[in-house]
């Protein structure tokens, strides 16, 4: 940006005087200096041709919106404002919703590791960069920087393929939702109200008896049930023992589990036990990130959302080297599985809630879970 002119009456300065000038005295410095005067409009006019002349030749765009919006004329700052990106779709298939950025994790905390419980979830890995070949950082760009900005992981075409496959099987009602953890937009697809939960809703439970834990109002070791409450914690959620849920429902209460759900921006009532495939989508996401408890409790209900008594929806159908954490729910005509798929520096959430008539048509449902996700792993890793 050009420098603003100087005022020089604020500095003080007054004009001498004997510095004005006699009569005739411009006429005189005119005469004297008029061939200067001249020249130096001859050799700025030539100037001026050139640099047209040179980015004629070159090809140069030139935008002048843009140019007066920057510093000093230059191209924009953002290198979208020349090579726009592909940007995330807005929607896509039935009741497809896209939230706000979600807030990045802490880095502190890393991804879990495979075939181990994870000892600090926050997953910072997720937030960075994928690793360039060195093949790769040798080699120069065959175009501008800004073209080589990634797309968005879940495409258009990821879109296209989930929304056919819902609409292949109308006969159920099927929502689906999907995150991409390093940006935190929540894809919905299909069915995207209320579904009876089920056993889904077990995280939401688990999650707020260990909030009670870390703000001193509980304990793990408590006596619950012939046990503690860490152990029906463990049940409730490996094993999905309906009876571990009433404890721990019990121990927080109607009113405590309806607040702690809103403070993380969901309306429940287990009463109904009501949830969307976003509102699990999102508590997976923040369970995840590190954001609804401490690292320690993160990484150990984590590690019960591994080796589940029910493995036959969403696990069995992810390729070798992804790790798989997830909560099935089942209950009459409810089918559903929520999950959190990890490889490496990726992490996405993957939610997929179905009603059907009643259990007798589960086999079918359990299908489509399947090819849901052989289709989203397909493209996301």
């Amino acid at each position: 940006m050009s420098e603003p002119a100087r005022d020089d009456a604020s500095r003080g300065y007054r004009d001498h005087p004997r510095s004005k000038p006699g009569p005739g005295s411009i006429t005189r410095r005119l005469r004297r200096h008029r061939p200067h005067y001249l020249t130096a409009a001859a050799v700025a006019f030539a100037l001026v041709v050139a640099g047209v002349s040179a980015g004629v030749q070159s090809g140069a765009p030139v935008d002048s919106a843009a140019a007066a919006a920057t510093p000093s004329g230059t191209a924009a700052a953002s290198p979208l404002t020349a090579v726009p990106a592909s940007p995330a779709p807005a929607a896509s298939g039935a009741g497809r919703a896209a939230s706000p950025k979600a807030t990045p994790p802490p880095a502190t905390a890393a991804a879990p590791k495979a075939g181990k419980v994870p000892a600090a979830v926050a997953p910072a890995a997720a937030h960075k960069p994928a690793k360039v070949p060195a093949a790769a950082a040798r080699k120069p760009a065959a175009v501008p920087a800004a073209a080589a900005v990634a797309a968005p992981a879940i495409s258009p075409e990821l879109d296209g393929q989930i929304g056919a496959i819902i609409a292949a099987n109308s006969a159920y009602a099927l929502g689906v939702s999907l995150i991409d953890l390093s940006d935190g937009v929540v894809h919905g697809y299909g069915v995207q109200g209320n579904f009876v939960a089920a056993s889904t809703a077990k995280i939401l439970a688990a999650s707020a008896y260990y909030h009670l834990v870390e703000t001193g109002r509980a304990s793990l070791a408590a006596p619950m049930g012939g046990t503690t409450a860490g152990d029906q914690i463990r049940q409730m959620v490996q094993q999905s023992n309906n009876n571990s849920w009433a404890l721990i429902l019990s121990a927080v209460g109607y009113w405590g589990i309806a607040a702690y759900a809103a403070s993380i921006g969901i309306t429940y009532d287990c009463t109904v036990n009501l949830l969307t495939p976003e509102e699990m989508a999102r508590t997976l996401e923040l369970l995840y990130a590190g954001r609804l408890l401490s690292a320690r409790h993160t990484a150990q209900l984590l590690s019960y959302m591994q080796n589940t008594n029910f493995e036959t929806l969403i696990p069995p159908a992810v390729p070798p080297g992804i790790e798989v954490f997830h909560k099935y729910g089942l209950l009459y005509g409810n089918l559903h599985d929520a999950s959190i798929l990890v490889k490496g520096s990726r992490a996405f959430v993957f939610v997929v809630y179905t009603r059907g008539l009643s259990e007798s048509d589960m086999g079918p449902r359990t299908r489509i879970i399947q090819k849901l996700t052989r289709t989203v792993t397909g493209a996301l890793f």
